[in-house]
């Protein structure tokens, strides 16, 4: 469903992304993780179509990013770490736009769901800019999700959520990966990408030290050690490149 092959970004004499390669198939969480500064977000908005690769291909659904865009951006949906809604605009309306940019059909009994889903319910009419931070990061979490894409993109998906919020939006996903979805998820709570990914993708300085499917990724520290975690291998992995 999302197929990267030898992406690049540079700008200038810095190269944030080098030569990353990756698949993810329909039902996989892949967790992107890495150092602050190892290239995640820049890799993720170009997923996303936001920034456009120095070099390299991103496939999904069978479309070329590059030269079908909007048939890729319509079967993907990009939750990014700091919301960007309309202050003015209510939740409801935010999410009747987004049903109507993306062409989904009766789509109210489906909003009524996840405003149910996520407790914003109460919250339907209230404007953007009333909203607390994790109120927001729901909405836009619930406007990724209604037009049940096939290829779903979080950065840091539990944003200023509180237990309950963040425990809605691990069993969503979990849910959405069950039914088909490819989902890539990048976050520094490495219990999250624990509990969530079938597969793993470390990197930094733009360029992929581990990649492979959790059970692999967990023997890669002490062998088969079973007692290994994953917070074990990315400090393991990643010390070398850290300063003293």
């Amino acid at each position: 469903m999302i197929r990267v092959e030898n992406l690049c970004r540079r700008y200038g004499d810095l190269t944030a992304v080098d030569r990353l390669s990756f698949t993810v198939n329909q039902g996989e969480v892949l967790g992107l993780v890495g150092p602050n500064g190892a290239g995640k977000t820049t890799t993720l908005r170009m997923l996303a179509g936001i920034v456009q690769p120095s070099s390299g291909s991103i496939t999904i659904g069978g479309h070329d990013m590059a030269k079908q865009p909007i048939a890729a951006k319509q079967v993907t949906s990009y939750v990014p770490d700091d919301p960007r809604l309309f202050d003015a605009l209510t939740v409801n309306e935010h999410l009747e736009i987004t049903a109507s940019l993306y062409g989904v059909k009766n789509y109210h009994d489906q909003i009524q769901e996840l405003l149910k889903l996520f407790d914003l319910d109460g919250k339907r009419d209230s404007s953007a800019d009333s909203l607390s931070l994790g109120m927001r990061q729901k909405l836009s979490i619930c406007c990724a999700y209604l037009s049940n894409p096939a290829a779903l993109i979080f950065d840091e998906p539990l944003t200023g959520l509180d237990p309950r919020g963040m425990r809605s939006i691990q069993q969503s996903i979990a849910a959405r990966a069950e039914e088909g979805a490819a989902i890539i998820i990048s976050s520094h709570i490495l219990s999250l990408v624990e509990k969530l990914c079938s597969h793993i993708l470390i990197i930094d300085e733009g360029q992929s030290l581990l990649y492979g499917s959790f059970e692999d990724i967990l023997k890669t520290v002490d062998g088969a050690n079973s007692e290994a975690s994953l917070e074990s291998v990315f400090l393991e992995i990643t010390r070398d490149s850290q300063p003293n």
